[in-house]
């Protein structure tokens, strides 16, 4: 990176919404440590499961169960949540065909954190208000808050709702995204039971186990506490290239558990940036599987370069209609 060019700053307003908007849609107060009215048993009981499901690791572990586990996780992770979820539908890093953008959202979905609609609205939220109050999860309100906790409270289907309609509109013009908002489970029981398929045929009932127990439970494990370190320890500990109004930092340990993820002060700094990493030993992997689908012609008008004014560094979502316009033939 060039350091003699011009920083944009972020712009302070809401990039995502016309000026009336959130007197139209009033943002829902957000939950904090010591006010929890209800609570998510959903949400609980899913992690629970996935940390339960973890301690029959040792004793179903093949070489086939963790390499199940090592590719998956690349692929839910770093495909589907990084370069999906993130810098695709909620940054708008990159354009894509609309069959990429829903076969990628589909991916990311598996990773466990929430359908597309749920994660981006979550996420666009979280820039929004980063370390201020409306924050979703900062640690500010608590280190454990900022890491899992923050999962705990009960939202009424208004609130949801409403946070979709405020901060996803783009996504919630999609039925393939609101089809994907209601069938979040039965895809991780069909991909359960197609790994148990595969392994009972390549090594009977042990390898089937084993690759249920590792391309899941141990996968989800990893890539849901890959991406909490993300919420948690990049706004804790960590380096600053860049002055924000947020504690984002950079932090090399959690960039390499999440493919460049953990170039958080990067990121927040210049959020439409496909690359994360702004110095030449700042590794970004999901930067470079960017690139190759560049390369095929899957992706275009990646934004590769610092931005020229504070509209284009703030949080843009694609536009699938637009999108649709784009396509190369």
């Amino acid at each position: 990176m060039n350091s003699q060019q011009t920083l944009a700053p972020i712009p302070e307003t809401d990039p995502l919404l016309p000026e009336n908007a959130a007197a139209e849609t009033p943002e829902p107060e957000t939950s904090l440590p010591g006010k929890y009215a209800t609570t998510d048993w959903a949400n609980i009981g899913w992690v629970v499961a996935i940390h339960l499901g973890l301690l029959a690791a040792p004793f179903y572990f093949t070489w086939t169960g963790l390499l199940t586990c090592i590719f998956l996780g690349w692929l839910t992770g770093c495909i589907g949540i990084c370069m999906g979820y993130h810098r695709l539908l909620t940054h708008g890093s990159f354009q894509t065909y609309s069959f990429m953008s829903r076969a990628i959202g589909l991916i990311g979905l598996l990773a466990g954190q929430g359908p597309p609609i749920q994660w981006v609205a979550n996420h666009r939220k979280h820039h929004l208000h980063s370390d201020q109050p409306g924050d979703p999860h900062s640690p500010r309100d608590g280190r454990w808050w900022s890491h899992i906790l923050w999962l705990v409270p009960y939202h009424s289907s208004e609130e949801i709702q409403s946070t979709h309609q405020r901060f996803a509109p783009d996504l919630l013009k999609d039925p393939f995204m609101r089809f994907l908002q209601k069938t979040f489970l039965f895809w991780h029981i069909g991909l359960g039971a197609i790994l148990y398929g595969i392994g009972y045929w390549l090594g009977g009932r042990e390898t089937a186990i084993s690759m249920v127990v590792y391309g899941m439970f141990v996968r989800l494990f990893y890539v849901l506490h890959a991406t909490w370190f993300v919420n948690s320890a990049t706004h804790i500990w960590g380096y600053r290239n860049y002055e924000t109004t947020d504690d984002s930092k950079n932090l090399w340990w959690v960039a390499l558990m999440t493919y460049g993820e953990g170039w958080h002060n990067n990121h927040h700094k210049y959020q439409r940036m496909a690359k994360n990493g702004h110095k030449w030993w700042e590794l970004d992997m999901t930067y470079g599987a960017i690139l190759v689908l560049e390369k095929l012609g899957l992706a275009w008008k990646v934004v590769k370069t610092i931005p020229p004014n504070d509209k284009e560094s703030a949080v843009k979502p694609p536009q699938f209609a637009k999108q649709q316009q784009t396509v190369k033939n």
